[in-house]
């Protein structure tokens, strides 16, 4: 490697030239305040409604014990997916063994299986009717005693096996591509690896483990139906639970509050963890971290380590879906010609292309909007549009609901009759809406990173010709950014593809997508009806899956080749 991390070294990055000093073009900046506005709105509204009625209404009486829960399981699940994600780092980086260089990208693959997909084929396995406990009463008798399998410590370990791959993938980024330099100042001074690790490794390489533990709490926190298969009763759920349940509108609020508090306290963690110390890299040459080859036993037993992880947080999972659904279909005919399948899926692409779609217009406009507009707000304004991806669904979906009856009050006070009536809440367009809230952060992140590669003066030499910003954007920006286009539409349309709560706080009644449906069979234990949606939802994750190995690869042979 070429490039060592250094501690507290100043920062030579220029600042992206304003394309406009004064005020800019007023257009483009009210393009950018709007979709801020319609973005912060939903989740503004949560705040105040819920403070708001603070004292109006009783808390859940469980509402301790969901606290205290929900803390209980995201530091469990951190910690689980810090332990795998940064071992599996660690021993794919620091050795070689038999197929070693196939379980770097392998291991990534659990990213593909949603928690609430691996959730109910752990149980099949593993509860009461399943082949496990089936085993064990047929050999020490019915009375042997198993441990409760819908439990909080069950939920830990399934939704580690979901979420280990946000560690891994950033803890061996920081391995491979920060640390080369240090790591070799520290060998030459006399170091052993291990101690290299601990006090030069690990150090650095503490903004990339902080910054995936929030990845999986942040995930964890935004779960609603995997927790509900293990009977864990979350802050999250139970703002569902007390919306559909009870109707307190005011009580759902209050917990929604709780759950942004609980967001928050995530992202001042990931802050406070990465310390005030400041990591840069600098120009360098750097062997970097050389993996030791393990012979004999050790090196089978790490190729065995790496094999469990991929096999049970993907290989058997998919494995039992597929035998499932080729069961199902080969003793029920009419299984794949059910009328349901095919409007559950032609709903859910529906929604996830127009969601993706969406958000990608709304992207470049802001995108744009920042070259075009002037004023220093204004890139502030354009990183307020990505705050909904750090609020979980159920959050979004109070708002929406709390947004537009506010309208509708506002529309009445005015003297439109009913307001907005059902047109928005009532239809899909409010879950578009939501969804376009929740989802608008990695569309504009993946083009806001096109566009940074793009010259500021290939902009100036469009203007200078005498080109409109809206012919600027067509033929000049969104050609050149065609490649975080594609990546924004692909991860939003996943993203969409996998949404849960936003559907079920906001679906219209007989609107169902394939993510609900999975929920709803996989609630009522028939397994084997939810393999085939299921593994809809999978083939489709693992699309971004496969290009965030290609980018990861691709920039790891890019290091090789410049060391």
């Amino acid at each position: 490697m070429t490039e060592a991390p250094v501690l507290a070294a100043p920062s030579t990055q220029k600042r992206r030239p304003r394309l406009a000093a004064g005020g800019g073009r007023p257009t483009w900046t009210l393009l950018v305040v709007l979709v801020a506005v319609a973005v912060a709105t939903p989740i503004v509204a949560v705040v105040l409604d819920g403070i708001g009625s603070l004292g109006a209404t009783a808390p859940p009486r469980a509402l301790l014990d969901m606290v205290l829960t929900t803390l209980m399981l995201m530091v469990g699940v951190a910690a689980g997916s810090l332990l795998i994600g940064g071992g599996l780092a660690w021993l794919v980086t620091a050795y070689r063994f038999p197929l070693r260089n196939v379980f770097v990208w392998l291991l990534v693959l659990p990213l593909a299986v949603p928690a609430y997909v691996l959730g109910f084929v752990f149980l099949s396995v593993f509860d009461v009717a399943g082949p496990v406990q089936e085993l064990l009463r047929a050999v020490f008798g019915v009375d042997v005693w198993v441990p409760e399998v819908r439990s909080l410590p069950a939920a830990v370990l399934v939704m580690t096996l979901s979420l280990y791959p946000y560690v891994y993938l950033l803890a061996r980024t920081a391995l491979v591509e920060h640390t080369a330099g240090a790591y070799d100042a520290a060998r030459t001074l006399g170091a052993g690896q291990g101690r290299a690790l601990r006090r030069v490794l690990l150090p650095l390489a503490r903004p990339w483990l902080a910054a995936g533990m929030a990845l999986v709490m942040m995930e964890t926190l935004t779960d609603f139906a995997t927790v509900q298969y293990f009977n864990v009763q979350t802050v999250s759920v139970g703002v569902y639970l007390v919306w559909k349940g009870t109707f307190n509108f005011h009580a759902a609020t209050q917990l929604a509050v709780l759950v942004l508090l609980f967001a928050v306290a995530v992202l001042a963690g990931e802050r406070a963890l990465r310390g005030r110390a400041r990591y840069h890299r600098q120009g360098g040459r750097g062997q970097g971290l050389q993996p030791q080859r393990l012979r004999g036993g050790r090196a089978w037993a790490a190729t065995v380590t790496c094999a469990a992880a991929v096999s049970v947080g993907f290989l058997i999972p998919v494995l039992q879906l597929l035998a499932w659904a080729v069961g199902e279909a080969a003793k029920n005919t009419g299984f794949l010609a059910d009328p349901r399948f095919g409007q559950y899926l032609v709903n859910t692409l529906v929604v996830a292309a127009v969601t993706a779609a969406a958000c990608v217009l709304l992207s470049l406009g802001v995108g744009h909007g920042v070259r075009m507009g002037g004023g220093r707000f204004v890139p502030w304004l354009a990183q307020l549009t990505s705050v909904g991806y750090a609020v979980p669904g159920a959050v979004v979906g109070i708002g929406v609901l709390i947004t537009f009856a506010t309208l509708d009050n506002l529309l009445e006070a005015a003297g439109v009759p009913g307001g907005t009536g059902l047109l928005v809440t009532g239809s899909v367009l409010g879950i578009l809406y939501a969804y376009v809230i929740r989802f608008l952060a990695p569309a504009y992140q993946a083009i806001d990173a096109s566009f940074a590669k793009i010259s500021p003066t290939v902009t100036y030499s469009a203007l200078s010709l005498g080109a409109a910003p809206q012919r600027i954007l067509a033929r000049v920006h969104a050609p050149l950014a065609k490649s975080g286009i594609a990546v924004a539409l692909m991860l939003v349309a996943i993203d969409a593809v996998k949404e849960l709560p936003i559907v079920l706080l906001l679906r219209p009644f007989g609107f169902t997508t394939a993510s609900v449906w999975v929920y709803e069979l996989a609630r009522e234990n028939f397994w084997e009806k939810a393999s085939l949606p299921a593994l809809i939802i999978v083939a489709a994750a693992i699309l971004p899956v496969l290009v965030i190995v290609r980018q990861a690869r691709t920039a790891e042979d890019h290091g090789k080749a410049r060391a």
